[in-house]
């Protein structure tokens, strides 16, 4: 029998997600590889970078002060179709692991991360942006 589903937002919550999402990630045969290559050895930091950074975005707590795109940006064999697959990934950990209200905060948060980051890494002005491409990226 699964365990019940996280009916609020916590530390522990986040943490739990962060751990069972990369341990999603680790074991995809697309984003695997290209996270194994971004962080080969130890991925405590990297783990608890994540738990930083989602509870500064979830609970407001200032606790991550790292710049996303830079660290994007230093990953080899990143694609941008890639972002959608992150999500895939993403929204599935949220509805195994949270009350659908929260699941729902965390997806809608993520889309809108995903979306910023392909338009930093991926646009550029003298090229078409896909429409396939928007999803999560809000006009100005």
């Amino acid at each position: 029998m699964a365990p019940p589903l996280i009916d609020h937002l916590s530390e522990d919550a986040i943490a739990r997600l962060v751990d069972e999402f990369y341990t999603r990630i680790r074991a995809d045969a697309a984003l695997g590889p290209v996270f194994e290559r971004a962080i080969p050895g130890d991925w405590g930091p990297h783990l608890a970078t994540m738990r930083n950074f989602w509870s500064s975005v979830m609970l407001t707590s200032g606790r991550y002060m790292g710049n996303p795109v830079a660290a994007h940006s230093r990953v080899a064999g990143i694609e941008i179709g890639m972002f959608d697959h992150w999500l895939a990934l993403f929204e599935a950990t949220c509805r195994d692991l949270f009350e659908p209200g929260i699941a729902v905060e965390f997806q809608t948060k993520a889309v809108r991360i995903a979306g910023s980051l392909k338009l930093s890494l991926f646009y550029r002005p003298d090229r078409p942006w896909p429409p396939d491409r928007l999803k999560g990226v809000t006009p100005a």
